[in-house]
């Protein structure tokens, strides 16, 4: 049996900074194969400050956003050793570490089923809008798993608080949109169309912020969640700041703003003395 290519599973598109990518599995229901898992990772641990796409919008293909882990992939009879399945789980797992560590922010488009992996998916972005659809579920405690998997248990806890968390991790229970909504996971529900032409909204209101300053506030934000008190948080802001006062797009958009025009941001590069 051929295995399919990395670009059949997964599509990409840069259009003017943006990355869209696409999980094309939909007779699947965009579930993780290996072939996804690889591609997946590979793409995001490739991501620099260097890239072209200095934002990434994540969708599915079809009627789901991901259905999880490819259970029909799985030979039940012949499960590998458990050094074999330690390394597959970290093969999935490493895809929201890279999420979370690329300077890229993420908007994911959640449609349908995010399930098992594709929950996590959602999670590991930065920015989530739904369909009215939409459903998002952490899977793994209803096939014989805990349901704290591939960082499930690290995001959602700092979304929605503890007691919602526990609620929807012991259970399995489905998150749908409007209760999705309710509790912050989501930024905002409406159809498709509607929530495609908002992400290119915030795509472009985000390629408004110079390259550097946009992945300084991702990499602020995601220590921020974590610090150890109000003086750590602000001691990475002000690393931070004089970072971006040292490029040449800290300049122009000072420029910009008192000559009421758009920036025009290149390369961060360094001022020269």
């Amino acid at each position: 049996m051929t295995m399919p290519a990395a670009d059949d599973v997964l599509q990409v598109r840069e259009e003017a900074g943006v990355a869209w990518l696409t999980l094309h599995r939909p007779e699947r229901l965009n579930a993780l194969d290996d072939t996804l898992v690889l591609a997946l990772r590979q793409y995001f641990q490739g991501l620099t400050l260097q890239s072209s796409a200095r934002v990434v919008v994540l969708r599915g293909a079809g009627r789901a956003f991901c259905a999880g882990l490819d259970l029909q992939a799985l030979d039940l009879d012949r499960m590998p050793d458990a050094a074999t399945m330690l390394q597959r789980q970290r093969g999935i797992r490493d895809i929201m570490v890279a999420m979370r560590r690329c300077p890229q922010p993420i908007v994911s488009l959640v449609q349908g089923a995010a399930s098992g992996g594709g929950f996590a998916l959602a999670l590991a972005s930065d920015i989530r809008l739904a369909t009215p659809d939409a459903r998002m579920n952490a899977a793994f405690i209803r096939i014989g798993l805990s349901a704290c998997d591939v960082g499930v248990s690290y995001f959602l806890p700092r979304m929605v608080g503890s007691s919602v968390a526990a609620e929807y991790l012991l259970t399995g229970r489905f998150i749908d949109a409007p209760r999705a909504q309710q509790l912050g996971l989501v930024s905002r529900v409406g159809p498709m169309d509607e929530i495609e032409a908002e992400a290119r909204s915030l795509c472009a209101d985000m390629l408004r912020a110079t390259p550097l300053g946009l992945a300084l506030t991702k990499d602020a934000l995601g220590h921020a969640v974590d610090a150890a008190s109000l003086e750590a948080a602000m001691a990475l802001e002000d690393r931070n700041q004089v970072l971006c006062t040292q490029t040449r797009d800290f300049q122009e958009g000072v420029r910009a703003f008192l000559e009421r025009r758009e920036p025009r941001y290149g390369a961060p590069s360094p001022v020269k003395p």
